[in-house]
């Protein structure tokens, strides 16, 4: 608190000689005169109340974000950043000369806007290429995978060590577990690498399991059938390991500075989990999104059949669903409920919830 309040008195003084400069400029004079001071007392006092309140906002909170953001980047990506500004810099120095003896106003600007926004593409390029930039350097910004001790399941082997041999794992979360269609997508060959789930998170199950809450328990049941079921049936090695994660509580937590160890993607249809591990670098599967991915397209003006099954929020709305899961919402489709229609489409609409379409019952002729 102390360096915001320190920052709030700069902020108050450099804004305050701002007002008062403002003020000299709309008063039209810059003597002293007391028509001149009646525009710049108050011009400074508000231009100083103001700087006051928002020094903190553009000092002291955006360096602390700044510092935040830094602390959870990945070595390969802060490191990327660093070679990204310095090209961005050096391609800005070389074409200010030129852009320096353009007519003012520009050449007077150019330079400056060229500086930020070929830094910023430097580094948007860098990051985007910092695995790239990785393997072309050797991997010797890779984080060592011995910097820790690691316990498997089996002593006889350590997954850590031979994941540099095989396919880039991925990491089970208790949601996709519990899920179940972890199951089947692991059977169709898109999941390549070995499905890695740490004991934290097959604790985190069996807790769920064991909970007095009936839905939960069941939950948690059907968690532990899909875990004899992937280890049985799945066409990818399901590795249940010892591998921790010191100093931290939180089961997502864990999960995510793990696949930062690891440099794997997180399997997870949790949203906020899905969010954290964006923030901080480390690439999610969602099943959702795949599922939603993965639906029946249909555009407006086609014809599909459809069960009408109940009436809608609005007033003489009916709805379906097609095999997928995906609502349809039948306009003046209440007279229709428990029967099958043909509907043509008017609109698909795109939600976070998922894919809904609308549309009337086809006029049959």
């Amino acid at each position: 608190m102390a360096v915001d309040k320190i920052f709030r008195i700069i902020g108050f003084i450099v804004f305050a000689i701002i007002g008062w400069y403002i003020g000299i400029v709309l008063a039209g004079s810059s003597e002293l005169t007391v028509d001149t001071l009646k525009w710049a007392i108050p011009a400074a006092l508000i231009s100083a109340i103001f700087g006051a309140m928002i020094a903190p906002w553009i000092t002291t909170k955006p360096a602390r974000y700044v510092r935040r953001v830094i602390g959870q980047l990945p070595v390969q990506q802060l490191i990327a950043a660093i070679i990204g500004v310095i090209i961005g810099l050096i391609v800005a120095a070389l074409l200010a000369i030129p852009l320096s003896r353009l007519p003012s106003p520009f050449g007077d600007v150019l330079p400056a806007v060229g500086a930020v926004v070929f830094g910023y593409l430097g580094i948007t390029a860098m990051t985007m290429r910092a695995q790239d930039i990785t393997d072309l350097m050797g991997g010797r910004f890779r984080r060592s995978t011995a910097q820790e001790p690691v316990e498997t399941e089996n002593s006889a082997q350590d997954p850590e060590k031979d994941f540099e041999a095989e396919r880039t794992p991925v990491l089970l979360d208790s949601s996709v577990i519990i899920d179940g269609r972890i199951a089947d997508i692991s059977q169709t060959g898109f999941i390549m690498g070995p499905m890695l789930i740490p004991r934290f998170v097959l604790n985190e199950v069996q807790y769920i399991a064991d909970s007095a809450d009936a839905l939960r328990r069941n939950r948690g049941r059907r968690g532990l059938d899909m875990l004899n079921r992937l280890q049985q049936e799945s066409a990818v090695p399901v590795i249940i390991s010892d591998m921790d994660v010191q100093n931290v509580r939180h089961v997502d937590d864990k999960l995510v500075q793990l696949a930062k160890k690891l440099q794997c993607p997180v399997v997870t249809n949790d949203f906020n989990l899905n969010q954290v591990a964006q923030l901080q670098g480390v690439d999610v599967l969602n099943i959702n999104a795949l599922a939603n991915a993965v639906k029946v397209l249909v555009l407006p003006g086609e014809t599909i059949r459809v069960t009408v099954i109940d009436e809608g929020k609005e007033m003489g709305q009916g709805v379906g669903y097609l095999d997928d899961g995906t609502m349809v919402v039948v306009e003046n489709g209440h007279r229709h409920i428990e029967s099958e229609i043909d509907v043509q489409v008017t609109k698909v609409l795109q939600t976070n919830a998922g894919r809904m379409i609308f549309g009337q019952p086809q006029e049959r002729r």
